[in-house]
């Protein structure tokens, strides 16, 4: 299967979770807080969304940064995607 978004989504893949701190103290699963930096996997075709005209600034392959509770959290064939409108992105990372 495969996610195609709409209008102004982007379909992102988050990073790992850091499991250790700098100074080299191990994380258990929950005190990992989520990365906000993820790679673009898909991005819909922009076009008129709620009447303005949206052109889509990210392309796939890209490392973002999005806001930290943007977004809805998918399933897909074992793989955790998160879907956002491109004004959650806040950053591309080059």
């Amino acid at each position: 299967m495969k996610l195609v978004p709409l209008g102004d989504r982007v379909v992102l893949k988050q990073l790992e979770a850091e499991e250790k701190t700098k100074s080299g103290i191990v994380l258990p699963g929950q005190a990992q807080e989520k990365p906000q930096q993820a790679e673009v996997v898909a991005v819909g075709p922009g076009g008129v969304v709620d009447g303005k005209e949206v052109k889509m600034e990210v392309k796939v392959g890209d490392q973002v940064i999005y806001s930290k509770y943007a977004g809805t959290e998918v399933k897909l064939d074992d793989e955790e995607f998160i879907i956002v409108k491109q004004n959650d992105i806040l950053a591309v990372v080059e």
